[in-house]
């Protein structure tokens, strides 16, 4: 049954919706609707130009209109007279094919009609800043190994604590906070659910913790290398898939299956599990330009080792057990964490491109390859044949270009769009003269 945005307005207290979409690059857009004119935005949508976002448009496009999904509604705790709602982009009738969402939307819809449905559970890290985003904003957050530290993470209580009280309001789950591997890191987790359900929630996390931080004085950062020296925020992702959405799921797919000895069955993955896992491993160097989409995620993935002794970031497109040194890690039946993606990742693009590769995996039944159950930061030199993740956003887009079939399964629109809009950005970074040049050129 539809929700009623109208009717949800007078039964909560809602003044103004917040009418959102991500573009892109993950940038989150919004229109800020008063209750009384939902009930005709709930139909039409809130009006945009698609221009004047990240998204592949001209002036001379027509508008852009953010459909609300009324399913995704979302009062904000910390501002209870507003709601957030996720629109879906359309334009003149028809869905925009570039927008994120719609995306997203459409690999569901694939993977429901062969009667799989993705599970994912995401681990947001960010730092908390001072507002000019110079340093750190906790002077005494000094430790060589952070990571756990409790009293870090107790003099920033005031924050986590109030992130983590709306999120249980809003049932979404939260079962542990800690303070993280770098100086000024944190990271919140929350119960797993459907794809669409966990990018949605994964936007509003980001948007909620970046509010919050600013109440408390402080600037919030997904960026995935935000403090040269010290671990980069990823954006780990926790995979499985089922035999239904929502509740109505029952049968976990990936789990083993009875008689089968692969390298995989042996971690508890199932035969399914196993090609969706190979689908991943065959894709990597090419999902690097959604998981990793920034000039900057290249300085958190082909990181030096860091403060703390270890980036906890991958290099290479290898597979094990529960071994965090390596791109996807088996931790237990059922399951598999591809720690590939950074705190930049498109929350929406994210779950649609671990679909696309998943889905192609199972259709060609992929092999994920040899398991390599060693420390990768110390002996990874021992490993052939294993790709390297590219070193830069440059090689990234160019990959992702050369995969004809990942393109294809994300949408030829979307896929030209996106090479085209990052192509851009990338030429712009190119062309910042920068300060490193001057001090290494100016006496040759």
């Amino acid at each position: 049954m539809t929700t009623d945005l109208a009717k949800f307005a007078a039964d909560n207290g809602v003044k103004y919706f917040m009418i959102s979409f991500t573009d892109l690059f993950g940038g989150q857009r919004a229109k800020l609707v008063p209750a009384q004119a939902i009930a005709d935005m709930q139909e039409d949508g809130a009006g945009f130009a698609g221009f004047a976002t990240w998204l592949d448009m001209t002036p001379a496009h027509p508008d852009m209109l953010a459909v609300p999904d009324p399913s995704s509604v979302i009062q904000l705790p910390w501002k209870p007279e507003v709601a957030w709602v996720a629109g879906n982009c359309v334009m003149e009738g028809e869905d925009v094919a570039q927008a994120p969402r719609n995306v997203l939307r459409r690999l569901i819809d694939e993977a429901a009609a062969e009667g799989l449905h993705v599970k994912t559970g995401i681990e947001a890290e960010y730092f908390l800043m001072t507002p000019d985003g110079e340093q750190i904003s906790d002077e005494y957050d000094t430790a060589a190994k952070p990571c756990y530290d409790q009293q870090a993470v107790m003099r920033r209580y005031d924050v986590v604590r109030e992130i983590c009280d709306y999120m249980l309001d809003l049932g979404w789950g939260p079962y542990q906070n800690d303070h993280e591997d770098a100086n000024g890191q944190f990271e919140m987790n929350w119960e797993f659910d459907d794809a669409l359900r966990t990018a949605d929630k994964h936007s509003f996390f980001k948007f909620m913790t970046k509010s919050v931080a600013e109440k408390h004085g402080f600037r919030a950062t997904f960026m995935p290398k935000p403090v040269e020296g010290l671990t980069g925020n990823g954006c780990h992702a926790h995979i499985s898939v089922w035999d239904a959405a929502g509740a109505d799921a029952k049968t976990n797919v990936f789990a083993m299956e009875p008689n089968d000895s692969s390298q995989t069955a042996e971690l508890g993955l199932s035969e399914k599990g196993r090609h969706f896992l190979g689908g991943i491993m065959k894709h990597a160097s090419a999902l690097a330009a959604i998981t990793n989409p920034t000039v900057n995620s290249y300085k958190r993935i082909n990181a030096p080792r860091t403060m703390s002794g270890a980036t906890w970031a991958p290099n290479t497109v290898t597979w094990t057990g529960n071994n965090r040194t390596h791109m996807v890690r088996v931790p237990g039946p059922g399951r598999f964490e591809l720690r590939l993606p950074d705190g930049a990742t498109n929350p929406y693009l994210l779950q649609a491109v671990i679909i696309a590769a998943g889905m192609d995996g199972i259709r060609s039944a992929a092999d994920p390859g040899k398991r390599h159950d060693i420390d990768m930061y110390a002996e990874g030199h021992k490993v052939r044949g294993a790709p390297k993740l590219p070193l830069n956003m440059l090689d990234a887009i160019r990959e992702y270009d050369k995969d004809k079939s990942l393109k294809a399964a994300m949408g030829e629109e979307f896929s030209a769009s996106y090479i085209k809009m990052k192509t851009q950005e990338w030429n712009d970074f190119t062309a910042h003269f920068s300060q490193w040049e001057k001090e290494n050129t100016l006496d040759i």
